[in-house]
């Protein structure tokens, strides 16, 4: 998700890649973004004190020793002063994240919830204020993500469903594309042109939603014909359970992220006694 944010920026000239800074243990990971022109290093105090706004992106159980780390190389810590803090952990609250970084003076925390098709500006994101959060920074942080995509401000007690929707949801739109596109290919279509096919033809649907403003199960009857090729396929889906299938996938992620989220919550209240 880091790179997917960085590239929407970058792409609609908000910030160029030499006013980035990125951390990570990994030497590999650093690599590819000083490839790109991007401060690389593995402290993230040098982070902290030279961005003004800094993305958490990384995995919910990593944010305490990543904080930690903070604290450990930071050379200059009058410099790790009101910052923004902008965290796409899933699961993670505002209240555990303002919790965790209270430590820092005049710190501010939005939380956010991005889906990687921000790499291409077709990203659907929803992001919630914290509490000392200001206008400026809700506006800054609308700006950045809107370069990808649309954005949206949502209540805190959505960001779950969202998240198992719209950041899990591409990868379930491709395991369906990928099912049509071998379809395709058992009815004899090149693998390349049965994928382009696939993907344009959801490509398409989804269009149709956005710009009719018609329910989808209208357009679904617009295509099928009685007695015709489309409900006879429909009928399989049906069978198949497709769309239970699909329901079910959104609330496991959901219900994942809550687990990650208590399973962070569980960690902080042991490692404070």
């Amino acid at each position: 998700m880091a790179s997917a944010i960085c590239e929407g920026m970058t792409r609609k000239d908000l910030i160029t890649h030499s006013q980035l800074y990125v951390s990570a243990p990994s030497e590999k990971t650093l690599k590819k973004w000083r490839v790109m022109g991007v401060n690389a290093v593995t402290e993230n105090g040098k982070v902290a004190e030279e961005a003004d706004i800094i993305f958490l992106a990384i995995k919910p159980h990593i944010l305490p020793a990543a904080v930690a780390d903070i604290y450990k190389t930071m050379n200059h810590p009058t410099k790790v002063i009101n910052k923004l803090f902008v965290s796409i952990l899933a699961g993670i609250t505002l209240e555990s994240l303002e919790n965790v970084l209270a430590g820092f003076e005049g710190s501010r925390v939005i939380r956010v919830m991005p889906n990687t098709p921000m790499m291409v500006s077709e990203g659907c994101t929803v992001y919630c204020p914290g509490q000392n959060a200001t206008q400026t920074d809700i506006k800054i942080v609308e700006k950045i993500l809107s370069s990808s995509g649309f954005c949206s401000l949502v209540p805190e007690a959505m960001m779950t469903g969202v998240g198992a929707l719209a950041g899990s949801g591409p990868a379930f739109v491709y395991t369906v594309i990928e099912a049509l596109s071998d379809g395709g290919v058992k009815m004899g279509l090149p693998r390349a042109m049965a994928t382009q096919f696939a993907a344009q033809t959801v490509l398409g649907a989804a269009k149709m939603v956005l710009e009719t403003g018609k329910h989808t199960g209208t357009l679904k009857d617009e295509v099928c014909s009685p007695g015709g090729t489309t409900i006879a396929g429909i009928h399989v889906l049906e069978r198949g359970g497709l769309r239970s299938s699909l329901m079910d996938a959104v609330e496991t992620a959901a219900l994942k992220s809550i687990e990650l989220g208590q399973k962070h919550g569980k960690k902080n209240n042991h490692d404070s006694k």
